[in-house]
């Protein structure tokens, strides 16, 4: 499906916010807001919450944590007056760990004591890569990026467990290491690629078949280049299956106030603390 982001690449992160939670945006969400950080979403009811949240920890760069959300769906660090529950534009409603549903808005499934976690994004370094004239296939065609279950296994918590998922951009072997240098700076959204080459290495059957998104054409003279991929915890939530858990919709995302270049040190300043 192609979709046209023009309108919203020099809108401010709130605006767009709102425009999603009109009903306005229903598609994927990457290249709009240039310069801010993109999250991926995850809601657990309070049982899941603690060992979801040591999930994360020990799976840091698939599961990098941007904020946690307690108490109300509101958002305060990634972004003041934001909303989990209606400012994605597409949700995905998981039932003992099957999707069940899609929807532009899940405030319907809020809870109290329900517990969010919004979790770094690769969407956040691809702005870096365009900088350095790297061009990303799916921003140029106007597709969502294509993502893949891969035979790298997560570290299990409680009854969390399952395949890292990675996001794959085709590029020139020279961009590919080029890529490499600029995400490895980059470790609270993802750091650097896990795999360049060969998809069988990693697993993955058939690259023009990916799990999530959409696939994108790798031209001759290109490798496919892997990154882990907040869509990681989908995955483990298929295998956890608790009652429900509400995520985001793969390439749907939430847009932040935190600038791209920003981010790592206003992550690693708040491990500080």
């Amino acid at each position: 499906m192609r979709f046209d982001i023009t309108p919203y690449i020099d809108m401010s992160p709130a605006e767009v916010r709102q425009r999603i939670r009109k009903g306005e945006i229903t598609f994927p969400t990457a290249g709009m807001c240039r310069g801010y950080a993109q999250a991926n979403l995850v809601i657990l009811p309070p049982e899941y919450a603690a060992d979801f949240e040591e999930y994360t920890r020990r799976n840091p760069f698939p599961c990098p944590v941007l904020e946690i959300i307690r108490g109300t769906p509101e958002t305060h660090a990634m972004g003041e007056g934001g909303d989990i529950t209606t400012d994605i534009p597409e949700y995905f409603i998981y039932r003992n760990g099957v999707l069940s549903e899609k929807v532009n808005d899940a405030s319907a499934f809020w809870k109290e004591g329900y517990v969010g976690f919004l979790i770094g994004c690769s969407f956040s370094f691809e702005e870096a890569l365009m900088a350095a004239g790297i061009e990303v296939r799916h921003i140029a065609t106007g597709r969502n990026v294509p993502m893949y279950k891969t035979g790298i296994r997560t570290v299990k918590v409680g009854p969390f467990e399952g395949p890292m998922v990675c996001s794959m951009r085709p590029m020139t072997p020279e961009n590919a290491r080029r890529a490499y240098e600029i995400t490895v700076q980059c470790p609270n959204v993802h750091g650097a690629p896990v795999h360049m080459g060969d998809p069988a290495i990693l697993g993955v059957r058939d690259i023009d078949q990916p799990e999530y998104g959409e696939s994108v054409e790798i031209r001759e003279g290109e490798i496919p280049v892997f990154w882990p991929c907040g869509v990681t915890p989908q995955a483990a939530i298929e295998n956890a299956k608790p009652p429900i858990v509400i995520t985001h919709s793969p390439g749907h995302m939430f847009i932040t106030d935190i600038k791209n270049a920003e981010l790592n040190d206003f992550l690693e300043a708040r491990k500080r603390r």
